[in-house]
């Protein structure tokens, strides 16, 4: 079994584009999208078009903005999230289809689980708003209560900050990994990264794949400056929504 797993792509076309693209090229046809799909980028309609067609989807923190409110957001986010509800709410395409879309993000689930394996965007305690950082390897009570959670293996976004975390509390990013981790007994949680926004210092969109029991974090380029213009020429989105894709932060 090989699958592709994506997340955060936070309407940035041009990067999920780039990574639909690589991974179609290596033949792989079942695709995960672990929530996150609009909130700070220029495109949401056009990235929600795109996912819907994997073949599971989750609910993430700024998609359910969306359709709800905005709690805890900074004031950029909160701007962002609410021009991405006009553009849902406008007539971009079809009534038909913005109903369609509406819909589609109505019934996305808060998370998934497949023989052992459990897919959320935040952690498994909280799958939409909790994050996992790098540097929760030291907070030993919360990472317990996670992983007595997790089953076997536990993969997520949120943070666009791709690695590793294993039970015996070790963070290993991809790189020190050379970008391959093998599945082993240890229960582990899994970053999957950000296609549409990384923050790891790398402006490469993120992802991984996964084919039995070997993880391999895929980073692709994609043509950023469009974006990044296409942010500065919408006023309700901030200039600095645009910057940070050139730093990966």
């Amino acid at each position: 079994m090989k699958r592709a797993l994506i997340s955060d792509v936070h309407a940035n076309l041009e990067a999920l584009q780039a990574v639909l693209t690589d991974i179609r090229e290596q033949g792989i046809g079942e695709i995960f999208c672990l929530g996150d799909i609009i909130g700070y980028g220029p495109n949401p309609c056009e990235c929600i078009d795109l996912v819907m067609r994997t073949k599971v989807c989750i609910l993430g923190n700024h998609d359910q903005a969306a359709l709800f409110d905005p709690e805890g957001f900074n004031t950029g986010a909160e701007r962002a999230i609410f021009w991405t509800r006009e553009q849902l709410e406008s007539t971009t395409g079809s009534p038909a289809q913005s109903a369609k879309r509406w819909d589609f993000l109505g019934e996305l689930p808060r998370n998934h689980r497949d023989n052992g394996l459990l897919f959320v965007h935040g952690s498994a305690r909280n799958p939409v708003n909790e994050y996992v950082f790098p540097e929760d390897i030291y907070n030993q009570r919360k990472m317990e209560k996670i992983f007595s959670l997790i089953d076997r293996y536990c993969f997520q976004g949120h943070t666009h900050v791709p690695g590793v975390f294993s039970q015996g509390l070790t963070f290993y990013s991809p790189e020190e990994i050379n970008y391959q981790y093998r599945l082993s007994e240890e229960k582990v949680m899994v970053n999957v990264g950000s296609v549409g926004q990384p923050r790891d210092g790398d402006s490469r969109a993120c992802y991984v794949v996964l084919e039995d029991d070997l993880v391999t974090f895929r980073r692709i380029e994609y043509p950023l400056e469009e974006t990044i213009q296409k942010i500065y020429a919408i006023a309700e989105l901030d200039n600095f929504l645009g910057d940070r894709l050139k730093e990966g932060r």
